[in-house]
Formats: structure tokens, sequence, C-alpha cells
């Protein structure tokens, strides 16, 4: 008897550990307010795709006053935003963005290898100064969700 007692015990312990779980994963999940999002940049042949990403994703909460967004660039992508060469409707765009609150950060490491200054980059950008993956973790530990596409 005493050994069923025990049983019983352990598993209504087990089920009440178990419903506060599923209680606490519910309400993790709930619809958060606004959403922080940083997207990483390294790739040059995917710089139109990211940039249709980020727009995709203002236009999907309704606007960049449901989102906060941040595009960290480094590597062979910040070629593509070298204000001599940048194509012109990636230049529009990203003024869009810029004017839509979207941070453009350029990797102050990428910028010293390229030889370049903020004035060679498209208007809106800021230095990452550390570094571009400095300030993706930066940006992660202040709740930021990462992707990568």
């Amino acid at each position: 008897m005493h050994r069923r007692s025990i049983l019983w015990g352990t598993l209504s312990a087990i089920g009440a550990a178990f419903a506060a779980s599923r209680a606490n994963a519910a309400a993790e999940t709930s619809p958060p307010g606004k959403l922080k999002v940083v997207y990483h940049l390294d790739d040059l042949g995917k710089v139109s795709f990211v940039i249709g990403n980020i727009q995709n994703h203002l236009d999907g909460v309704g606007g960049p006053g449901n989102v906060t967004i941040a595009l960290v660039v480094h590597g062979q992508a910040l070629k593509a935003f070298h204000s001599a060469t940048a194509n012109p409707d990636l230049s529009k765009h990203v003024g869009l963005l810029s004017k839509d609150g979207i941070e453009l950060a350029a990797c102050g490491n990428t910028m010293k290898s390229q030889n370049i200054g903020l004035n060679d980059l498209l208007p809106g950008f800021v230095a990452a100064e550390r570094g571009g993956v400095v300030r993706l973790a930066e940006l992660q530990s202040q709740g930021y969700l990462y992707l990568r596409p």
C-alpha cells in the first residue's frame, strides 16, 4: 500500500510539473508586443534577397512602427553599399529603409579592410566600430532575434 502511495504521489508531482511547464511555454509563445530583429548580411550574392526580406518583414507586420529592425553588414556584402558603385534600385531601397528607422550598421573591420569610411557608403549607415559580429552579439543580448537569410 505504501508503494502505491509513493507511486501516485510521484506521478502526481510529475503531472503537476508537466502542467506548469506547459503553462510557462504557452506564456512564452504568446504574441509579444514589438519584435526586435537583426538581419546578418555578409554574402554579396544575397544583398538584394536580404533587402527584399526586410521589406517583406516590414510589410508583413504592418510597417516600421510594429517592429524594430537592424541590418548588420560585413565582408564582401559591404561592397554593394559603396555609394560610388551601388545599384540605383539598392540605393533607393536603402534610403527608404533608413527613413523607416532601420539601423544600417557597417562593420568597422570590413570598412578598414576595404579602405573606406562612412562617407563612402550609402547614406544612413552607421559604423559598428568594434566589428559586425560584436554588433550582432550586442543586439542579441538586447533581445533582438537573429536572422541570417
